[in-house]
């Protein structure tokens, strides 16, 4: 079943398609929309118009994204999310169709930012944007230690800071650009048979360290410096942890350090500034104008159906517009 939105995109599929499957598929799509239609016009106005508006949230598909406030964590944010979505269809909606919704990837509960949102068929797409690059703004404070690497955290060690200089952080930065070598945080969403590390600490349950791993800083640069205070700007790839480069900062300028605010500024394409939805903007039509938006700025076809170029190291997706209006659907 579909929306009016997704209902203005079917005659390009049949027109444009020469695949034809794809003619099959939109043809079955369009008949199904029109019986839909006509056993709505059967229901009386509140019944027709919660019918309506299940069928327009369970055409949603693709990535957008929302703004996640300090507090809760990446997977409270998103089940409030589902919730109020869930919230505007018919019980007995629910009961037959499941609304597939997922994030791509973790923000600490003390974070903000933008955070990533898969629907419907792109909760497929979300390992893409888990494995990109990512923007980031940290505050940094000099000469405490915490053990989750932030202020959430209990106090472990004090070390003086006074003889820190900018110059000295510029230059202790460089160090921890390109490819480097990471250990992630025990604090973290990292699995250990199964279970959280986050988990297990919060437990009280002895944990290892991960082993490091290497990491990419595509840049990074010292924004403000007031001690024991200082700013980052970072530029990351996937399975980067900005608490474990400030607490290595910190080690290197023979002292210690935590992170006192974290956010992320931007996510694949995504920005905070322009694509981040706020709670207050969590409407079937506002997510729907976000899909679109977001979904022009990613590269590619969003059934990951992949093709090889010249070069082996390479590949690209190929584009059509058909998928391109299965996904707008």
């Amino acid at each position: 079943k579909l929306c009016e939105l997704c209902s203005a995109f079917l005659p390009l599929s049949i027109t444009d398609s020469s695949d034809s499957r794809g003619f099959a598929q939109a043809s079955i799509i369009a008949d199904r929309s029109g019986a839909a239609r006509t056993a709505r016009r059967s229901m009386a106005g509140p019944e027709r118009a919660a019918a309506e508006r299940a069928d327009r949230l369970f055409a949603l598909s693709g990535l957008f994204a929302v703004y996640k406030p300090k507090g809760p964590t990446s997977a409270a944010l998103l089940n409030r999310l589902k919730e109020r979505l869930a919230s505007l269809t018919p019980e007995n909606k629910r009961k037959k169709q499941i609304l597939k919704i997922g994030h791509g990837g973790t923000l600490d509960s003390a974070a903000t930012g933008v955070l990533v949102v898969g629907i419907g068929k792109g909760t497929k797409m979300l390992s893409t944007i888990l494995a990109g690059s990512k923007k980031y703004t940290a505050i940094g404070r000099l000469g405490k230690a915490t053990d989750t690497l932030d202020a959430t955290g209990k106090v472990t060690e004090e070390k003086p800071y006074d003889k820190v200089t900018k110059g000295d952080l510029e230059s202790v930065l460089q160090k921890f650009t390109g490819d480097i070598m990471q250990v992630p945080p025990l604090y973290s969403a990292l699995k250990k048979d199964g279970e959280r590390l986050s988990s297990l600490m919060k437990r009280g349950e002895a944990v290892e360290a991960k082993p490091a791993r290497p990491v990419k800083v595509y840049s990074l640069s010292l924004q403000h410096f007031q001690p024991p205070l200082f700013t980052l700007d970072v530029e990351c790839g996937g399975g980067f942890y900005v608490r474990s480069l400030v607490s290595d900062i910190g080690k290197e300028l023979s002292t210690c350090a935590s992170v006192q605010k974290l956010t992320r500024t931007k996510q694949g394409p995504f920005t905070l500034e322009e694509h981040a939805l706020h709670e207050d903007k969590w409407t079937i039509d506002e997510i729907a104008r976000s899909l679109e938006h977001c979904m022009s700025l990613l590269p590619g076809e969003p059934s990951h159906k992949k093709f090889k170029t010249e070069d082996p190291g390479e590949t690209h997706i190929r584009d059509t517009k058909e998928k391109v209006l299965l996904w707008k659907l």
